[in-house]
């Protein structure tokens, strides 16, 4: 039962990353089991706003929507305005300081405070905020890494893995919604396990998962290649289920930088996983990030990591300018590097980039190609193949007014837009 009975709907904004976005389906689920109704976010009594403060873009986008619920707050929309996650975990001292207006800070894993600030916890199931048919699994919590560049360890601690039984157990709970995609996610999932069996087993892991055949598709995402574990290759062969896609960041090329970056593998080693992935799985796509700007990169260093990616052909690739982080060992580096060279040098990259991920997309003109649907508005549908994951990589739009969103259809791919693909139904893929 709800504690205070002035409150009877919510609402919760979620900013930064899909590990997020997994904390707010568990709040959403316990607050909806105390008897609060979900809401619209600018109608309802209680807004929750999940912030991201990884990076500055992030930093910026979390203040600005604290701002606009300010506002709504002002205007009498919402009641209560409770901020909560990476943000408040880093600055929650200068936030109540600087904005009074909020009513309550917590930081990140915030849904005991949270239940007692607003209604009686208890245990409850996650409510997917995502699209009924993929999800997301968290297979563990915070970062044992000591990369320069982050933040992600102070914020959310040490690594600590769910236990292999839990993490089926909540595989079984998805399924059992009609997910169909599931999508495997930790600050550094490759190391899962190290911490609670004193050794990595994200292959293991993986096999059992895929031995239960829950879902017709499984991803792979946040591996890091320090500790990837080439025995996973074998799995992408051994299960279809198992999609032929790993994301992969290297952040760069350049030994010196990725020395000062506090990375393991060197360039040749990175090359050798890479190698091995394409020579072992047929059709393997790699979704990598990469960093331009980090304090003392050369031009000849960048070069050389736009060489890389050139020579590697990743088929989807993520970029970003370093900004200092507080905290960070990176932090006391010089950061001698201008606002205008990072621009010049991230445009560079994602031009680079462009050729390659669109050369992949006219690869896939006249083949037919199966496509799960993640949206449709009227006669246009949106979805994915194997290839792509939500919100960060690539589309295939089709004219059909009879798809289903959720469903997975084979679908001949006529023409591209960019990076985007545009294809015909030829007929849904029974599963």
């Amino acid at each position: 039962m709800i504690s205070n009975l002035q409150y009877s709907s919510f609402y919760i904004t979620t900013l930064g990353c899909s590990k997020n976005t997994v904390d707010s389906e568990i709040l959403k689920g316990k607050l909806h089991k105390a008897g609060l109704q979900w809401s619209k976010p600018d109608n309802c009594d209680i807004l929750i706003i999940n912030t991201c403060g990884f990076i500055l873009d992030a930093k910026e986008e979390s203040i600005e929507a604290i701002m606009d619920a300010i506002n709504l707050k002002k205007a009498g929309k919402i009641k209560k305005l409770l901020v909560i996650g990476c943000l408040v975990e880093r600055y929650k001292e200068e936030l109540e300081k600087e904005i009074p207006e909020v009513d309550n800070f917590f930081g990140v894993e915030p849904f005991h405070q949270v239940m007692e600030e607003l209604a009686e916890d208890q245990l409850a199931p996650r409510e997917l905020l995502t699209p009924h048919h993929y999800a997301y699994l968290k297979i563990a919590e915070g970062c044992d890494n000591s990369c320069s560049f982050c933040s992600i360890p102070e914020i959310r601690g040490f690594q600590h893995s769910k236990k292999i039984e839990d993490l089926l157990e909540e595989a079984h709970y998805l399924s059992s919604l009609g997910v169909k995609e599931l999508i495997l996610i930790a600050q550094d999932t490759t190391r899962y396990g190290t911490d609670l069996y004193g050794k990595k087993m994200l292959r293991e892991l993986l096999a059992q998962l895929l031995d239960e055949k829950l879902f017709p598709r499984v991803r792979l995402m946040y591996t890091n290649p320090d500790f990837w574990d080439s025995g996973i290759n074998a799995l992408y062969n051994k299960y279809t289920e198992f999609c032929p896609y790993v994301d992969l960041p290297i952040q760069h090329a350049a030994d010196s930088l990725l020395d000062k970056m506090n990375r393991k593998k060197n360039k040749e080693e990175i090359r050798y996983i890479i190698s091995k992935l394409r020579n072992d799985v047929e059709e393997i796509v790699i979704r990598t990030t990469v960093m331009v700007g980090f304090p003392g990169e050369t031009q000849k260093e960048f070069y050389e990591l736009l060489d890389f990616i050139e020579e590697m052909k990743f088929e989807r690739l993520g970029a970003f300018k370093y900004s200092e982080e507080e905290g960070t060992e990176a932090a006391a580096f010089e950061d001698n590097i201008s606002e205008q060279v990072k621009e010049d040098r991230l445009e560079m990259v994602m031009q680079t980039q462009y050729d390659i991920s669109n050369a992949f997309a006219r690869d896939k003109v006249g083949k037919e190609l199966n496509v799960i649907i993640d949206k449709k508005d009227g006669n246009e549908a949106q979805g994915r193949t194997v290839w792509d994951a939500p919100d960060v990589d690539c589309d295939v739009y089709i004219q059909d007014s009879e798809v289903q969103v959720g469903n997975i259809y084979k679908v001949l791919i006529t023409e591209v837009r960019d990076f985007d693909l545009i294809g015909k139904i030829k007929g849904e893929v029974k599963i």
